[in-house]
C-alpha cells in the first residue's frame, strides 16, 4: 500500500438513540445510530407494533372519506 494516502483507522464509540454504547472500528471519530443490536426487533424478538395504511388508507383519512 502508498505509505500516506489512506485516512486512520480507530477505534470509536458507537451511540444507538436507545442509549446503548458500544466500540467498533471506523476512519470518524464519533458514530451515532438510530437502532443496534440491543433494541432492534430482529434481535430482540420483541415486535414493535407500527400500524401503517396504505395510499388509499391515508387518503380517506386526510379527506375524511369512507366513513
Amino acid at each position: 500500500m502508498k505509505q500516506g494516502i489512506h485516512p486512520k483507522y480507530n477505534e470509536v464509540q458507537v451511540h444507538c438513540a436507545c442509549g446503548y454504547t458500544f466500540t467498533a472500528g471506523s476512519t470518524k471519530n464519533e458514530i451515532r445510530v438510530e437502532t443496534c443490536s440491543q433494541c432492534h426487533p430482529f434481535y430482540t424478538g420483541q415486535s414493535k407494533s407500527i400500524e401503517k395504511g396504505g395510499r388509499v388508507e391515508k387518503f380517506n383519512k386526510k379527506f375524511n372519506r369512507g366513513e
